[in-house]
């Protein structure tokens, strides 16, 4: 099931009112926020640390989106400043490839429509990058697949199965890809271990 973290970027609080009015974690949004700050506090460790920056990332954008709904954060005249302005959409967007990397609907277009942006501007947006869209797409997937040939508490689980958690429908287009991109089959990279 696909899902993403739509929230907008906030700036810290001006009035100490606003930083002291105690946050709910009872319901609605701060609800939300605490079984999330909870899971984080509980799983965290097992998470790499790129997962862990990701996560950071995630957890200031359901703050922000707690704050936003409270009135917090409506500033018109604090804007983030145009650097922030670009690099965030990456961000959510970097997040939400991660996410559902073992969908095999995931697209430029359904990518595109989440954050309700044109595909064209989902391309130009990775421009600056060495893939596209559908290369960054399936370069995750083969690093994702890559990594989980050597856990050892994958080896007994088919190499398909593993392509298949990451989005690869078909054992042959998986095998080919990853030996283009390795150098190697997914077996000998089994092996390796």
């Amino acid at each position: 099931m696909l899902s993403t973290f739509e929230c907008t970027p906030f700036r810290a609080p001006r009035t100490p009112a606003q930083v002291t009015r105690r946050i709910s974690g009872d319901t609605g949004m701060g609800a939300i926020l605490a079984e999330f700050m909870t899971s984080l506090e509980t799983h965290a460790s097992e998470c790499g640390p790129a997962e862990r920056s990701r996560l950071g990332r995630v957890a200031v954008d359901l703050l922000g989106a707690v704050l936003a709904e409270r009135g917090d954060t409506r500033d018109t005249h604090d804007a983030p400043p145009a650097e922030t302005r670009g690099r965030i959409p990456m961000e959510r967007i970097d997040s939400f490839i991660d996410h559902n990397l073992g969908d095999p609907g995931l697209t430029p277009q359904l990518i595109a429509d989440r954050h309700h942006i044109s595909v064209r501007l989902l391309h130009r947006m990775f421009q600056d990058r060495q893939d596209t869209v559908a290369a960054s797409i399936r370069r995750r997937r083969l690093e994702r697949c890559h990594t989980d040939l050597v856990r050892p508490e994958l080896l007994g689980r088919p190499i398909g199965a593993i392509a298949t958690r990451w989005g690869f429908g078909n054992p042959a287009v998986f095998s080919r890809a990853f030996r283009e991109a390795y150098g190697i089959s997914p077996s000998e990279r089994r092996a390796q271990r």
